[in-house]
């Protein structure tokens, strides 16, 4: 009989070692990890405020609209990443951040803005927002102009009677969704969010979509608070007041905000231009993410005296 050169027990107590070995001696672990930058917390009194910085240069805030998060700029943060300190943020009752009893408002959502960048040691900095996330910019370049450079508005709305009514197909939404199920509300939301040619020619996009909503779950409270926030939004038109550089951007085919929007947003602020992506809906930087990139990129690096050739011109992206 054959005398095992290492007995079994020996043999298996080797191996232990060994496995314990390799996370430390080959470092593929933190290399696939290395490419999402950690979540960092500010706190707006008790309200913690989860964000995340990556990319180098002039700072670039990202603020999301109703029930998405940091998730949600996936298709065009690297890309801006490559050109900006972009600082991307959940919105209370969303991802990471707190989810605080009682109602949301878009001044104090702003003052959480305030709080990320007062946390991130950054003066000033340039702010796009979308949907709800433009309302809370407009919020923020109102309470504190000095910490606002310039102005991204995207598919957002300038608040109160001065708003154009929500199209009648996501009023409807919004009134039966309570009586749908799940996977029908989550259908119906990403197909509402969409221009009707992406929806035709890429249903990809919304596989995509669907999947990264299911991944990021957020509380039905924490949604009516937001949604709340939203529809409660009015600066009673002191927009005027606001001399920063702005961009507002409007898909032709969104379904979610009345694109007319945003020629009464620009009209009412004093430095600001419209950009018009054909096609794109509610969601136009999940559609055509690199046209959103390359023009919200080529705006911010505008020198500050040939913004004001963007007080009232209608410009389509091409």
């Amino acid at each position: 009989m054959t005398t095992p050169l290492v007995r079994p027990g020996r043999l298996r107590a080797v191996l232990r070692q060994v496995g314990r070995a390799i996370p430390r001696a080959i470092p593929w672990r933190r290399v696939a990890a290395s490419g999402v930058p950690p979540t960092r917390l500010a706190h707006n009194g008790p309200v913690g405020i989860a964000y995340d910085v990556r990319g180098h240069g002039r700072p670039l805030v990202l603020v999301q609209g109703v029930g998405i998060g940091r998730w949600g700029w996936e298709p065009v943060v690297d890309r801006l990443a490559r050109r900006f300190r972009v600082i991307s943020v959940d919105n209370r009752g969303v991802g990471a951040s707190d989810t605080p009893p009682g109602h949301f408002s878009s001044r104090s959502m702003a003052q959480d803005v305030l709080a990320v960048l007062d946390h991130a040691g950054i003066q000033q900095a340039s702010v796009l927002g979308t949907s709800l996330g433009g309302m809370i910019a407009q919020e923020l370049a109102l309470a504190h102009p000095d910490r606002v450079d310039r102005l991204v508005l995207v598919a957002t709305v300038p608040g109160g009677l001065r708003s154009r009514p929500m199209p009648l197909g996501t009023t409807y939404l919004f009134a039966v969704s309570p009586f749908l199920t799940d996977k029908a509300r989550l259908r119906q939301f990403v197909h509402n969010a969409l221009g009707p040619s992406t929806l035709r020619r890429r249903p990809k996009i919304a596989r995509r979509l669907a999947a990264a909503k299911l991944a990021h779950p957020q509380s039905e409270p924490a949604w009516r608070a937001q949604v709340a926030a939203g529809m409660l939004f009015n600066p009673l038109g002191r927009q005027r007041d606001l001399t920063q550089p702005t961009l507002v951007m409007q898909g032709t085919a969104d379904q979610v905000v009345d694109p007319s929007n945003a020629d009464v947003l620009a009209d009412l602020l004093p430095n600001a231009g419209v950009e018009l992506l054909d096609g794109a809906g509610h969601l136009l930087y999940w559609e055509q993410p690199r046209r959103f990139a390359r023009v919200v990129a080529g705006f911010l690096n505008e020198p500050a005296t040939s913004t004001r050739r963007l007080t009232r011109p209608i410009r389509r992206a091409s």
